[in-house]
Formats: structure tokens, C-alpha cells, sequence
């Protein structure tokens, strides 16, 4: 971008970019923390002192999303409680165990599933990753190329719909709803998926020589403790019902509000006929959640205080002067890069000027793309969240082994994601939604 850092609110800027990053790096703070202070520091430079309503104003304006999380963490938490993702992980594996690539691609779709409800990498990598790791692993993918899988298909996983909080967060700083998104992100998130679980999984489970049978069918036994039937799969038969009754005969399923809707479809995990200790699963489901919540609401106060001194407004001029093949390239690296402090930070503080800087070209296309980009925040160093969890679920102490691999998976992702961008009219016309 060609900014004057000169004028008052380049060294606002600077300032509250600098303090962010020496909060988040220098004195190891939560990210939560390190935006918020980052954001006190901006307002009381600007003149503002310390702004209480417009910091209230800025920790709420996410609550839409902060709620989404938490509900859909406590889902994936019950579920996970009665069996049901083990058996469904066995059932695939199963399956599909005599099929390589079918299997491959199966398993990283399995990878992404809890991201996809949750908006959040790291539950992909704590839940179904963790359990299909040992199980990839006896299959024959080596280590490092089990870790790469998950920290990729995580990635995606927090991207694909229902949930994508990258594009929440940009359509909150251009007040654009988050609707028609379903097609658009399959588009973009299914086909680097595909490459990805070609890339690292399917080559090894071509190989059948040397396996560990008997390990392998002991370990699925287990998983599949609890059959898979109709019944254990209440949960989320109620919650498809709530979703698309809800848009396909409205006025017959009241507008519940996703919430909702994943507090209905988690309590549906009773007629399961498994235990279920519900306060002890919706407990660890908001401690696991607890840190992105606290995430959302320090780039709310950031993106606040940005609004407030004109900061905001100064990168939004910014990016609206870069020429077209510059942008391009300013989105495909800087918003990765960005994203290393945080993949929601990087889509509410460069994602919105960008979006701002792109309106002639079809939104709902330029959003799914830009949050495409955003997700490699996650494997960025040095939080690298995606790249970190998977090593500690496959049990690789050095994480940037994992990271290596990632590498073309990523430029995959940025390319596919320019193309999105480059070719938004055509696409948007294609992908009717």
C-alpha cells in the first residue's frame, strides 16, 4: 500500500501496529490483550483519551459471531461426548480403506467438518484430527505428512460454509449480510482440498506393504464402540432440519438464528441413548473456545479505535490508490503475513480496505476469496496455530517440518484465491447462489 506515514493517521498506524506486535511477540500476551491495548494506545494518542463507550462498543460488535462459536463449539463437544465423530471416522475409514483416494479426500473433508461449524482451525485439529492422525499414520502417511494434512485441511476447514468468521468480520466493516456464501466457498475451499489430500495423503495409502493390520483394525474397533446408526446421528439430523427448513420453508421453521439452533441440535444428543454430561461438555467446549472469543472482541476494539482516530479510513484511501496488479499482489502477500498475529485481525484491518478497494467486483466472490487468503494466517510463524496443534497431534516436536510441506498446499491456496478475485464477474455468474 502507498501510505504517507507522515500524516496523523499514518503514525497512528504505526504506532498501533507496532504496539500490537510487540504486545503479541515481545511480551508474549494473548492476542486478545495485545489488540486491546494496542487500541487504548491509538485512542489516547489521537486525543480521545481512554474511550470506555467506544472500547463497550467495539468488544460487542462481534457478539453475532462470538455466540455462533461458543453454541457451535458446545455441538461439536456433545456430539464428540456420545461417539459419534469416532464412529463416523471409523465408518469412513472403513469404507473406503481399499479405495486410496477416496479415502484420502474423505478424510481430509472429515478434517475440515468441525472448522466448518465452528469457524476455527484449531477445533479441527483437537478433534477430528486427533483422531484420525494414529489411524493415518498406521496407514502408512509418514508423520510430518499426517501433520501437514490436518494444519491444510484445518485451514479450509474454518473457510468452507456454514461458518466463516473471516467473512463475517469483512462483512461487518462493510455492512454486507452474510448470506449467499454456501456455493462460493465450496468453490473455493473444496478444490485446494482435493489437491492437498492428492498431494500428501493419497501417494502413502497407495502403498500397502508393511502395514499393521491387526494395530489398525484394533484402533478402529475402538472407535467404533458406538455403532453408527440413525439414532446416534440425531444431532445432526436436527441441526440440517433447523438450517434448511429454515431457508427452504420459512414459513413453516420459525428464523431460530444459528444460536439457537446449535443449542437445540446439542441437547438433541440425549435421545442418542449414550451418557451425556452436558455442563461438563458445554464447559470445555467455551474453555477451548475461550481464546478466539477473546480474539474477536480485541479486533473489535481495534477496529473501534481505528474508526474513531482515522486510521481506518486512511488505509481504505490507500488501498483504493494501489493499481490493480499491485493489489493482487499486496492481497496475496500481506494479508498472510498479517495474519501470523491473527487471521481474523488480518481480515478486519487489511480484508475490509481491500474489500472497500474491490466493490466494482461481485462481493460475495471477492469475500470468500479474501478470507481464502486470510486462513493462511494459521500457519504463519511464529503463532502458526494450525502448524503448531497438528504437531502436538501427531507428536512432531518441531513444527517447522509440518510448515515446509504446507508450503505448496498455501501457494495453491493464494493462487486459487488471486483467481477468485481476478475473475469474480465470470465466477459469480457461474456459481449461481
Amino acid at each position: 500500500m502507498t501510505l504517507d506515514w507522515f500524516l496523523p493517521e499514518g503514525i497512528y498506524a504505526l504506532v498501533m501496529i507496532t504496539a500490537f506486535a510487540l504486545g503479541a511477540f515481545a511480551l508474549s500476551l494473548p492476542i486478545a490483550i495485545a489488540m486491546s491495548g494496542a487500541a487504548v494506545l491509538g485512542a489516547l494518542l489521537a486525543g480521545y483519551g481512554f474511550p470506555v463507550r467506544h472500547l463497550v462498543e467495539g468488544m460487542f460488535g462481534y457478539i453475532d459471531t462470538i455466540l455462533i462459536i461458543a453454541t457451535a463449539m458446545i455441538f461439536m463437544k456433545s456430539v464428540q461426548a456420545v461417539g459419534l465423530l469416532e464412529a463416523i471416522a471409523a465408518w469412513c475409514i472403513r469404507k473406503f480403506r481399499h479405495q486410496p483416494l477416496l479415502l484420502s479426500i474423505g478424510v481430509t473433508l472429515l478434517i475440515m467438518f468441525p472448522g466448518m461449524l465452528t469457524g476455527s482451525s484449531t477445533a479441527c485439529c483437537l478433534t477430528t484430527g486427533a483422531l484420525i492422525a494414529p489411524i493415518l499414520m498406521q496407514l502408512g502417511v509418514s508423520r510430518v505428512k499426517t501433520g501437514a494434512l490436518i494444519a491444510v485441511a484445518a485451514l479450509l476447514g474454518m473457510i468452507a460454509p456454514p461458518i466463516n468468521i473471516p467473512v463475517m468480520i469483512i462483512g461487518g466493516g462493510i455492512d454486507m449480510p452474510y448470506v449467499g456464501f454456501t456455493i462460493p466457498l465450496l468453490a473455493a475451499t473444496i478444490p485446494p482440498a482435493i489437491f492437498a489430500a492428492m498431494l500428501l495423503a493419497w501417494p502413502s495409502l497407495r502403498v500397502k506393504e508393511g502395514r499393521d493390520e491387526a494395530a489398525l483394525e484394533k484402533e478402529l474397533a475402538r472407535m467404533s464402540a458406538v455403532p453408527l446408526t440413525p439414532r446416534l446421528c440425531t444431532p445432526f439430523i436436527v441441526l440440517v432440519i433447523l438450517m434448511v427448513g429454515e431457508q427452504l420453508f420459512p414459513q413453516i421453521f420459525p428464523s431460530l438464528g444459528m444460536p439457537l439452533q446449535f443449542l437445540i441440535a446439542s441437547a438433541s444428543a440425549f435421545l442418542t441413548g449414550q451418557r451425556l454430561n452436558f455442563l461438563d461438555s458445554a464447559t470445555e467446549a467455551i474453555r477451548d473456545a475461550l481464546p478466539v472469543l477473546g480474539i474477536l472482541m480485541g479486533v473489535g476494539m481495534f477496529i473501534q479505535v481505528m474508526t474513531l482516530n482515522g486510521v481506518r479510513g486512511f488505509v481504505v484511501l490507500s488501498a483504493l490508490s494501489i493499481p490493480e496488479w499491485a493489489l493482487y499482489l499486496s492481497i496475496a502477500v500481506s494479508i498472510p503475513l498479517f495474519g501470523a498475529i491473527s487471521s481474523f485481525g488480518a481480515a478486519s484491518v487489511l480484508g475490509v480496505p481491500f474489500m472497500f478497494a474491490l466493490l466494482a467486483k461481485d462481493q460475495i466472490i471477492v469475500a470468500a476469496a479474501l478470507s481464502l487468503i486470510a486462513s493462511l494466517g494459521d500457519l504463519v510463524p511464529p503463532t502458526a496455530l494450525a502448524g503448531i496443534f497438528a504437531g502436538q497431534v501427531v507428536g512432531e516436536q518441531n513444527y517447522f517440518k509440518i510448515l515446509k510441506l504446507c508450503l505448496i498446499p498455501s501457494l495453491v491456496i493464494v493462487s486459487w484465491g488471486i483467481f477468485f478475485i481476478a475473475y469474480a464477474g465470470p465466477l459469480a455468474s457461474l456459481l449461481r447462489f
